[in-house]
């Protein structure tokens, strides 16, 4: 019975495995090494296919998936650099919790260390960013019960994160589709029939009240709110209203920023003075976006920061003494009720009224600057925004205010530019809604293999390209006005229109707000893909951008 049999049947375990952790969504590069998996794959009837010839969109492609959809999603990928090629998005999982299971198809082990064409040494490759399985050569000797259960381990041990399965094939890797070595499967008794994992794990998870929080919260708080699920930032938000106590909300947070353009007045004396009578700090989500927040976070010393993720590990750079909870933020609130109260630092809502009037009359350009501050305008109803990096999503978190609840996605894990067409492609496919995307130029050049990707959408997706030639996020740092162009904005004069033509999706520019709204109106009132080249001033936004971050500090 031949060798390509037996790993087509390892392969099978392998996909059957994943489909009892509620993997319901693969995406498969090409290869020859992986074609055991590929080929299993494609027959799980549980399964949706993804695929792309580029293994670093793949990557984002399935991180974008696993954040729509809050489940684990798999990659299938062959051996050599493509599977250096998922480095990227499995560190902004690593980083912001998304669940990717790798599947590296690797050469056996006397094929590695010799010479032997496309071998490399896989084991390890992602170092600490992913968790590690490293699975043996396939083999009969080797009891299928054996590799069920190793992967529930490896698999359940990776609540958050990526998991990396290093899987050798020998060849050869091709041939008949048959039932040899189906015999090998017995061992497995009627599990095959079954939907639960081989071998479950149970663990503790339920939040414990905090004893003094009948105290606790009746004393001057202040709740900041980080990267939340949707619902999650609603739930805080009225949880916070109940209390009286300021919400400093992000525009991840998904909270409606109740105290708006809290980036540019923060810094305020007056702002400073009030929050400075804060005793507790609940925060609730990591990684906030906004300088100004974090300049406080830094400086504000309440008596105790409790912090509230899901995510293991510290996510407090300003190192606050107080709590951490590693829990789900909906059942820490049920578990700490508010006490209705009057708002004890009415003064902020008044602050940040006057800087959001402010604002509205400084960002008369048409810029991104304006485009941030009007972004509500462009939402398509029951959609989900997407926020590249850089400047823009520092202008939306600083300017905009947008619905409570309204989906907003990013990759603010590592913050890079990278991949960032393949991630909210994949979210778009988990949630089959409307999609207004909002990218740099830069960022845009930096993923435009994936624009492929965009050719299988089927919801009305706006990708707004915001063409200001250049990473313009350096004019706003001290980098010397003599290097800045050559080595930092690195200017690249392109135009949007041919590669739109190139990868078949509808086009529009646009120079003035009017002209936006329409091409985004239009774009909506069609099934499939459009991209939208907002061509502004170069300088404009972050100018902008500073001037209003120096009147926010003379409030």
């Amino acid at each position: 019975m031949s060798v390509s049999s037996f790993n087509r049947r390892w392969a099978e375990l392998i996909i059957a495995v994943l489909t009892r952790h509620q993997v319901r969504h693969i995406c498969i590069a090409p290869g020859s090494r992986s074609a055991p998996l590929t080929l299993a794959a494609a027959s799980q009837p549980a399964l949706t296919c993804h695929t792309h010839f580029d293994e670093r969109g793949l990557g984002f492609l399935a991180l974008g998936l696993a954040k729509g959809l809050n489940a684990p999603v798999a990659l299938i990928v062959t051996s050599g650099t493509a599977v250096a090629n998922l480095l990227p998005a499995v560190i902004e999982a690593q980083l912001t919790g998304e669940r990717l299971i790798v599947l590296s198809a690797d050469r056996p082990p006397e094929l590695i260390n010799c010479g032997a064409n496309q071998a490399i040494i896989q084991p390890g490759i992602f170092s600490h960013f992913a968790r590690r399985c490293d699975l043996p050569r396939p083999t009969p000797e080797i009891d299928a019960r054996w590799l069920a259960a190793t992967l529930d381990e490896a698999i359940d041990a990776t609540q958050t994160g990526a998991l990396h399965i290093n899987c050798p094939f020998a060849e050869p890797l091709y041939g008949p589709e048959d039932d040899a070595w189906r015999d090998w499967l017995a061992t497995l008794d009627e599990w095959p029939q079954q939907a639960h994992p081989w071998l479950s794990h149970h663990g503790l998870s339920a939040v414990t009240p905090q004893p003094d929080w009948a105290g606790w919260r009746e004393k001057r708080g202040v709740v900041v709110a980080g990267r939340l699920q949707a619902g999650q930032g609603v739930l805080v938000a009225q949880w916070a209203a109940t209390l009286g106590w300021p919400l400093l909300a992000d525009v991840q947070a998904q909270a409606g920023q109740p105290l708006p353009c809290a980036d540019l007045w923060l810094n305020s004396p007056q702002a400073q003075q009030l929050l400075g009578q804060a005793e507790l700090v609940i925060q609730f989500g990591a990684n906030p976006i906004g300088k100004r927040l974090l300049q406080w976070q830094q400086r504000a010393r309440p008596r105790q920061w409790w912090l509230i993720d899901p995510l293991p590990g510290r996510r407090d750079p300003a190192n606050q003494p107080g709590r951490r909870f590693i829990c789900d933020v909906s059942e820490w609130l049920r578990a700490h009720p508010a006490l209705e109260q009057a708002p004890w630092a009415p003064q902020l809502e008044t602050l940040a009224a006057r800087m959001q009037r402010q604002a509205g009359a400084a960002v008369v350009e048409v810029d991104e600057a304006q485009m941030a501050h009007r972004l509500a305008e462009l939402l398509p109803p029951s959609g989900q925004l997407f926020l590249g990096n850089s400047l823009l999503v520092r202008l939306v978190d600083a300017l905009a205010q947008l619905p409570a609840g309204y989906p907003v996605y990013s990759n603010r894990g590592a913050s890079g530019i990278d991949g960032l067409i393949a991630t909210f492609t994949g979210i778009q496919r988990a949630c089959s809604r409307p999609m207004l995307a909002l990218l740099g130029d830069i960022s845009a050049l930096y993923d435009l293999n994936s624009l492929a990707l965009l050719r299988q959408t089927t919801a009305p997706l706006v990708l707004v390209v915001v063409n200001n030639n250049g990473g313009r996020i350096f004019s706003l740092l001290p980098t010397p006005p003599d290097r800045r162009e050559a080595f930092f904005t690195m200017p690249q004069a392109v135009n949007f229109a041919p590669v739109a033509q190139m990868f078949g999706l509808g086009y529009q520019q646009a120079t003035s707000w009017a002209a936006l709204q329409t091409a985004v109106q239009h774009g909506f009132s069609q099934p499939g893909a459009t991209l939208v080249e907002f061509s502004v001033p170069p300088e404009s936004g972050a100018e902008v951008f500073a001037r209003l971050v120096t009147m926010g500090a003379q409030l």
